[in-house]
């Protein structure tokens, strides 16, 4: 077991996510890419700087094998929730929790997010992009709004060509970016169609805030 103590050092988040495992057998239909570990560490390590992650319930929607769940709790999350449609993908993120020692803070369920709606300080999700397959072009938007509906602070992944959609999206659904981090996301041969051993996206993560009204 890994010792669960709080993590004050970037790095040493990114080596402890660097742990983490992959899905082994990821759904094609559900678009399943794993965030590399440096990516997650940096876009927690931003939310943490700002307030949005230490002594809050930070949900992670989406959530996988759960390297955003867990990289919450280690940066001090009260609570720490990862939401998969995929039950294999849960499975396997409550066995990493638990090799963290964090099975006492960091929760996993298996749902689908529209019928999910317990209410977080702050969410972080990384949404199907539909680079790809032309039926989950348009999964993003529900992540978009249910994020908006439970959380008043967003960290949200996006294809950098559609960075103004994705703000104009959220000023028309309540919500403000506030900030933007920008990195190129490695997408590895993972499906039949690949034809390269890994291709480089480029992608948006904004922050946003709910407006109260």
């Amino acid at each position: 077991m890994i010792n669960n103590l709080k993590i004050t050092k970037k790095r040493h988040l990114e080596i402890a996510l660097q742990q983490i495992l992959r899905h082994p057998v990821p759904k094609v239909h559900l678009e399943q890419y794993a965030t590399p570990a440096g990516i997650a560490a940096d876009v927690l390590w931003n939310a943490y700087t700002l307030g949005d992650i230490e002594d809050k319930k930070v949900v992670d929607l989406g959530c996988g094998t759960g390297i955003f769940t867990i990289g919450a709790a280690l940066l001090g999350a009260r609570e720490s929730l990862g939401v998969d449609i995929d039950s294999d993908a849960i499975a396997l993120a409550k066995t990493q929790a638990e090799k963290f020692g964090l099975s006492d803070i960091t929760y996993f369920i298996s749902k689908d997010i529209r019928d999910f709606h317990e209410s977080a300080g702050t969410v972080i999700q990384n949404p199907p992009f539909g680079v790809q397959m032309a039926h989950r072009k348009e999964a993003d938007r529900i992540f978009m709004c249910k994020a908006v509906e439970i959380a008043p602070v967003i960290y949200s992944f996006h294809i950098k060509e559609t960075e103004k959609f994705v703000e104009n999206f959220f000023d028309l659904h309540g919500g403000m970016v506030t900030h933007k981090l920008y990195y190129r996301f490695p997408i590895y041969q993972t499906y039949n169609f690949h034809k390269k051993e890994m291709i480089l996206v480029d992608v948006v993560v904004v922050r946003v805030e709910r407006l109260e009204e």
